[in-house]
This record gives structure tokens, sequence and C-alpha cells, in this order.
């Protein structure tokens, strides 16, 4: 601690730290500002600020040590995000697709290698080099974008596993290979004994990490929770590497077993700063190893060997993918995302330097070579996934003009044969999803008419199963359309997930029918404007149904009658969530809880005024219809849909209705009577008990 004493004085490492640190989050900003993603600008950060560009950060060592504490704090969040469940139902993919390619992209490198005159040993090594692709970056870029649970990112995942398990074969077999020792028994010993202890660590830490974290949990200290969670992943991280396994993927199995635990988003959430820091340092490191001068001076031999990679990579690993059933687009995607090299390639590649086996069995340029285009494919690796994504998204739209085409066939024979003719009064149901068969469960059940109409031929074919009415076609033609019957159908249900389409079929059917009642379901309140705007009578919003469920269970708890849930929920629902909606935009007005029943107490039917406060003779008429009603809101119903004030508040002693005086700009409660028919209404506000009927003109006492 004597350095810290001193005046002025700093660490000696304090000064490459603050340059990597700065370096970092300065051109990250400005790859972000152009819409690159961060992990290339803290490549090119590593590439400016190392050891082989400006020189600021020299300490390869230092930085390489909170690399590796990156990288394990990546997997350990990463196995978090996952489970052993979801593990297990990937096995196939993981051993199946991991291994074929793996052995795929390591032989086929072997063998053009051996074309060339390289030994078997060194070629084979290289073969083992190129077969790695980057976790890290991978499994960043499925985060960020959310797509681990895609078909893609389910491909990657499960290929990126089996890569961390066969590096520990591959460790061993590199001083076989360069002929300095290790048996083939040595290889399967320690393999066997790396599976028993991985097998160990998941079975104890599965039963005692629930019951740990529930204990530190309930001490109320977040020190003392981010410490237990960060032991638990280093913990188990070191356990497992004692049998020859990779700090990161102890780290990973370490984040299945908190995953298992009910507190494992406390976990995530607690973590997520200190790997967003050390994660970031990995990137910078891989960058700092990138040559410049050896890149320029080498430029046509390391974009060769760049090409070939890439191109044993996407082919290998779309073997791999298409051979375990999975679609184009998928495979186009996974191949492209996984064709760079992996970080844990260095690694393989500083322990073969160390027995002087090198990449291609180049002595002298070989490691910088390897490194250079391993570089460069990690920066591309950005590039190459959104290029994947597109190529699918292209497959996947000449699929469905494909499909498109043949359901058109379909139509015009439908056309001739004219199935629906008879149908009127009918639902006609847009897309046959999810949502959309347990309505057409419903609507069967209870004998409601309906009709089916989708483009997927594998729905279709389950419709028809099931005897039910199908239209094999796009709801988005009017001609689909007016085959169904939607000029004489009372409803058209839209239950598509793609905001766009859903615009569209409500635009067309609206061309078709004015009368037609169109009901969408939809994902966001941000998209009811739009859909009205395109004829949609009424949208169901799972954002905001959520929301509903969540104050109807509230009432439920405080014992608020079902009656008054269920007018509270149809309110909210019937103007499309307008309440809610307004309540985000607009200073909610004090209002009193008017949940309990009003009654006619305190209007005294002996004595009347008239409107001006002057003593009026006669009764009201009306008061003998008085009964005991339930206020519906807390405030006038139209003016909290709109977000407007008012001054004071009347009730309805009819139904309940709340609405603003005549002194209040919209004069709600007037606009009722005159709506509604109804006579009276009383004060709501504080301290006064007085009616007016409007027929009668008589304000009650």
């Amino acid at each position: 601690m004597h350095f810290l004493l001193a005046a002025g004085a700093a660490p000696p490492f304090f000064a490459e730290i603050a340059a990597l640190i700065i370096a970092g989050a300065a051109i990250a900003y400005v790859c972000n500002r152009f819409g690159i993603v961060p992990i290339v600008g803290f490549l090119v950060a590593g590439v400016v600020i190392g050891p082989m560009g400006l020189g600021l950060v020299r300490d390869q060592a230092l930085v390489d040590a909170a690399a590796e504490v990156g990288v394990i704090l990546l997997l350990f969040t990463i196995g978090i995000e996952f489970s052993l469940e979801k593990l297990a139902r990937i096995q196939k993919l993981i051993f199946g697709g991991g291994g074929l390619q793996v052995g795929l992209a390591s032989l086929t490198t072997m063998g053009l290698l051996m074309l060339f005159g390289v030994s078997w040993q060194a070629s084979l090594f290289t073969g083992f080099l190129v077969a790695l692709s980057s976790t890290a970056i991978v499994l960043k870029l499925l985060g960020d974008a959310g797509a681990m649970d895609a078909g893609h990112g389910q491909v990657g995942l499960g290929l990126l596993i089996f890569q961390d398990l066969a590096i520990i074969v591959m460790v061993m077999l590199v001083p076989m290979l360069s002929g300095t020792g290790g048996s083939a028994l040595d290889i399967g010993a320690a393999l066997g004994s790396a599976i028993l202890i991985i097998i160990g660590v998941l079975l104890i830490a599965r039963r005692l990490m629930p019951k740990l974290l529930e204990a530190v949990a309930r001490t109320c200290s977040p020190e003392l929770f981010l410490l237990t969670v960060i032991a638990v992943c280093f913990g188990t991280a070191y356990l497992t590497s004692l049998a020859g396994v990779s700090l990161s993927l102890g780290a990973f199995l370490a984040g299945l077993v908190v995953s298992e635990s009910r507190f494992s988003e406390h976990a995530m959430s607690e973590i997520m700063p200190l790997r967003i820091i050390f994660s970031a340092t990995f990137f910078v490191s891989v960058g700092m190893l990138l040559d410049i001068s050896f890149l320029l001076g080498n430029l046509p031999l390391v974009l060769a060997i760049l090409l070939l990679v890439l191109l044993i990579k996407v082919v290998t690993t779309g073997i791999a993918a298409k051979a375990l059933g999975y679609s184009w687009p998928v495979v186009c995607t996974a191949s492209l995302m996984l064709a760079q090299i992996g970080e844990f390639s260095f690694v393989l590649e500083r322990a073969g330097r160390e027995v002087s086996l090198f990449p291609a069995g180049m002595q002298g340029i070989g490691s910088q070579t390897f490194i250079a285009a391993t570089v460069l494919l990690m920066v591309l690796t950005p590039v190459l996934t959104k290029l994947g994504e597109r190529l699918a998204v292209r497959m996947e739209r000449r699929k469905e003009h494909k499909v498109e085409q043949a359901m058109a066939a379909q139509v015009d024979q439908a056309a001739h044969e004219d199935h629906f003719a008879d149908m009127k009064d009918h639902v006609i149901v847009a897309g046959y999803g999810q949502a959309a068969r347990r309505l057409v469960c419903v609507l069967k059940q209870t004998e409601i008419p309906y009709v089916i109409t989708t483009l997927s031929p594998e729905g279709a074919a389950e419709a028809d199963a099931e005897k039910l009415p199908v239209m094999r076609g796009d709801a988005g033609k009017q001609r689909t359309l007016m085959l169904v019957g939607a000029d004489r159908a009372r409803m058209l249900v839209i239950a598509d997930d793609d905001p766009a389409r859903v615009h569209h079929i409500a635009s067309v059917a609206r061309t078709i029918s004015s009368s037609i009642h169109i009901v969408v379901r939809t994902r966001y309140v941000s998209e009811v404007e739009e859909l009205h705007a395109a004829g949609v009578d009424c949208v169901i919003a799972e954002e905001h149904e959520s929301v509903v469920q969540l104050f109807a269970q509230v009432l439920r708890d405080y014992k608020i009658g079902e009656d008054r849930i269920s007018e509270q929920v149809e309110m909210i629902r019937s103007h499309d969530y307008a309440d809610l909606l307004e309540a985000k935009r607009r200073p909610q007005p004090k209002a009193r809880a008017l949940h309990k029943e009003v009654d006619v107490v305190g209007i005294d039917t002996e004595r009347a005024l008239s409107v001006d406060g002057k003593p009026s003779k006669g009764n009201c008429s009306h008061v003998n219809d008085l009964q005991s009603v339930v206020p519906r809101t807390n405030g006038c119903e139209e003016c909290l849909r709109k977000g407007d004030k008012w001054v004071h508040l009347r009730l309805c002693m009819k139904c309940g209705h709340v609405g603003c005086c005549d002194s209040s700009p919209n004069k709600h409660a007037s606009k009722h009577h005159h709506a509604t028919g109804h006579p009276i209404v009383r004060s709501l506000e504080p301290g006064e008990s007085w009616g007016w009927c409007y027929v009668d003109k008589e304000m009650i006492q």
C-alpha cells in the first residue's frame, strides 16, 4: 500500500488500465454512432492502443488476465439465462451436430493442407484451430438480439458447447502430435475424470445452490449476495478446471446451476455490470494481438487464409445443421454466424507453439498469420451474422411466394366449388396459430359458424384432418376474403403476430364490407391507433391485458364484487385501453375512492329548489324512481379517456355513470342525460348531498 501513500503516486498499471477503458469507451461510442456493434469497437480499440499500435498498453499479461475474467462472467450469465432443462432438450444438437461440425472442419482442413505437403500432425493441429468458433462473440450477439431461443441461436449454442468440450481433448492431443508425450490411455483417463467431475459438480451444486442462495438472500445484503454469486461462479469454474475443463465451460455450468434457483434473475442483475466491464476488456485484448504492420505486409496471404477458413466453416457448419433437419434459412444464418475462429484457439495455438507445433506448419509467420486472420474474422462476425439473417429472410420470402402460388391455385379451385357460398353471419379466422386454434375450439363448442383462412400448409392440413372449414389462401387478398364470404360475415378475427400484415388484411377487408366487425390481436398498445386507422374495430393488446388482469386481481383481493370488476374490465377493453393509455400521458386529478354503493340518503323530497337556488313549490315526480347505484369510475368517464379536466362530478342515479358538471368544459353529465333519458343526478362533491332532476328542472335537497 506504500505507493498509495505517496503524494501523486499511482500504481504502475493504472495508466494502462485507464487507457484501455477510455479508448474502449470512446471508440465504441464512435462505432455506435455509425451503427456498428460495440464488439467491433472494442476490437478496434485493442488494435489502436495495443503494443503493436500506439503502444499505450504494453502489459499484455495484465490485459489477458482481465479478459479471462470477462469470458468467465460472460459464460456464467449465459448459463443463468439458459437452464439444465433447455440443455437436455438440445443434447442431440450438442453431441450430434457439434461432433459432426468439429470432425468435418478438422478433417477438411487437414486434408487440404496435406495436399500442399504439410505434415499430418501440423495439418490436424491446424484443423483443431479452425474448428473452434468464438463462444464469447457469438453468445454476446445472440444475447443482445434476444435470439438465444431462435433456430440459429439454438444451433450456435449447441455447437459451441461441444467445441468447448472438445478443447479438452485437443489440448491433450497437442503433446502427442508433437511427439513429446501423452498416450491414448492417458487422454481417455483424463477425459473420463473430466466428465465425472462435471457430473459431480452439477449434482452437488443443484442440491446445495437453491438452499445457499435462499439463505444469503434472506440477509437482505446486496454486497453479500453479489459476493456469493461471484464465489459460486469462480469456485465452480476452478473445480472443473482441475479436471482440465476450460474455465469458461466451468463458469457456464455454474450459471446453469444458478438458473435452477428462483433467485437466478436477482443474480443476473447483480453480476451484469461486472460482466460488461470485463467482457469489454476481453474484446479489447483480442484486438491488441493484431500486428498492423504484419497484416499490411502480408495482406494477400492473410486474406487467402481468411477466405479459406470462411469457406470451411460455412460448409461444415451448414452440413452439421442440415443433417439434424434444420431449415435452410436457419442453416444459412447459423453457418455465417459461426464462421470465425474462436478465442480458445489462441490458447490451443499457444500450447502448440510451446512444443514447436505451428499453424499450417509455418514456423516463421504461422502464428501471426493465424492471429491476423482470426482477428479480422472476429471483426467481420457481426457483419456476417447480419448477412446470414438477410439471406434467411429472402429464403423465407421465396418460400412464402411459392406457397402463395400453390394456395392461389387451390383458391381458384375453391372458386369453382364455392364451398362457403351459403355462409352468413359467420366468423372469419385469418391465420391458424395457437391463438386461432383456441378461438376455433370455442367457436366449435358454442356452434358459432366460422371459416379459417391460412397460408400455412401444415396448419391447413391439421384443420382438414379435424374436418374444420378451412380455405387455403392469403387473407390479405380480396379474392380470398370474397370466397369465404367477407361481405356476408359478421366478424373477422386476425390472429397474426405481424402488425404490418394485420394492417394490410384489415384494410382489404374494410374495402369489402363496411359492417364487418374486425377484431385483431397485437402485442403493443402503441400499434392501436394505426390499426384503427386501417379499419379495425377492436384491438386486443397483450401489453395491457396483463395490466387489466393485474388490477382485477387486486380488486378481488380487496373483496370487490365480480360484477364490479367485470364492469371495470369491460369498460377499459371497450375503449381499447384508453383509460390506461391516458393514465400514462396526463397528471391524475384528485378523486375519492367510489367503490361503495351510493344511495339516496340526504335527499329531502319534502323540499325542492329551482336551479337558480330560489324556493320552488312542488316535488320532483321522479324521486320515487331513485335507487342505490355504484359509481362506475372515480372521475368523469369521458374526461378520463380524453385526458381532460373537470370542475365537479355528478352521479347518475339510474346507471352509476359519473360525468362532469355544467361548469366543466364538456358537460358530460348533461350529455349523458340527453343520450339516455336518465332523469336524476347527485353531486359527488365532499359535503354535498343534493340531487338535480333534468326533466322537472328541480333541485332535490
